[in-house]
């Protein structure tokens, strides 16, 4: 355990006893910080990570813990009110079954166990008041390839403990389970799960790329590869290369479609590089990229390029129809 770690544990209000497979501090991302390098981190799926928050009378941008796939085991050293959302995941509060997507109620010496993720990937865990972790320019978000972020830039790791705001009384909230979010089954490509198409906008360097490779992109199917991760993800299927053979380094964009010399494409989110030297064919709309975020090795994915117009449109939809979600009181 690092002396930090130790120093806090008197005040902490949160002790992991088991990380899980990763098990990151994340707020909404670091943003406007490319310029000197920085990515920009947070949520893989801000939808469920907001309503996390929001579930713990929280503002959306409040420092919560990213899980993928599952395994997390933490103690409450304090009372507080916490919320699980994101992927399907069995979850028990002193070894008795609870709900996802509503507000929990916890007290000093309980213990919240996650299971695996039977549907999805990463799960959420907010807790009343946000976790106390200081910002590193401007941002909790923990980006592990650059040690920035969360506590030293590292994951969670046993016996790390973390400050959580004393508690106040908030309601206890539950989100309607016709507003939840289905997620993939997670499978292996014996029995693969198909969502709608990931939305593209098409970039620049879209006229690099053949009449009959982008139709061939765009009719075809892709696999979620064992090479998934905060960085990116690498799908296999039909190759589509670009006439670009070399081109200089320059900025990417959330959810850019790279295709390396190999014709496989790779889907960059949260962690990606600043900068990178591959052509791109364009980019998955941001609410699209949240639902690969939700896929694992073997679920199958395809494409449809939609106009920049209809682009705003689709967001414009979404926003509403979030907007008109209740949440229903426990009380």
């Amino acid at each position: 355990m690092s002396t930090n770690n130790l120093s806090s544990q008197t005040k902490s209000g949160l002790i992991v006893n088991n990380p899980g497979v990763l098990a990151l501090v994340q707020d909404g991302g670091r943003l406007g910080q490319h310029r000197i390098g920085l990515t920009v981190g947070g949520p893989m799926d801000p939808f469920a990570f907001c309503w996390a928050n929001r579930l713990c009378s929280n503002d959306d941008n409040a420092s919560a813990i990213e899980v993928s796939i599952g395994g997390f085991v933490a103690e409450f050293t304090q009372a507080t009110q916490i919320a699980v959302t994101g992927a399907e995941v069995d979850v028990k509060l002193n070894n008795q079954a609870v709900e996802q997507w509503q507000t929990l109620s916890v007290n000093a010496g309980d213990v919240l166990k996650l299971g695996f993720a039977s549907a999805g990937c990463r799960i959420y865990i907010a807790v009343q008041g946000g976790l106390q972790v200081a910002p590193q320019f401007g941002s909790s978000a923990t980006v592990v390839r650059e040690k920035m972020g969360g506590l030293s830039g590292e994951a969670l790791s046993k016996g790390t403990s973390i400050e959580l705001a004393p508690l106040e009384a908030k309601p206890m909230l539950m989100m309607p389970e016709n507003s939840r979010p289905v997620y993939p089954q997670n499978s292996s490509s014996e029995k693969a799960y198909k969502i709608q198409p990931l939305r593209v906008v098409l970039g620049y360097q879209a006229d690099s790329f053949s009449r009959v490779d982008k139709a061939h992109f765009f009719s075809s199917e892709y696999t979620v590869s064992e090479r998934m991760d905060r960085m990116g993800y690498r799908l296999t299927g039909p190759e589509c290369r670009s006439t670009i053979s070399n081109m200089l380094s320059e900025g990417i964009c959330h959810g850019a479609i790279q295709l390396p010399p190999d014709g496989q494409p790779i889907i960059l989110l949260n962690d990606r590089q600043t900068i990178g030297g591959y052509p791109k064919l364009g980019s998955v709309m941001a609410r699209d990229t949240a639902r690969l975020a939700q896929m694992t090795q073997g679920n199958k994915v395809f494409f449809e390029a939609v106009s920049i117009e209809d682009a705003h449109a689709i967001n414009l939809l979404a926003e509403y129809k979030e907007s008109q979600i209740q949440l229903l009181s426990l009380d």
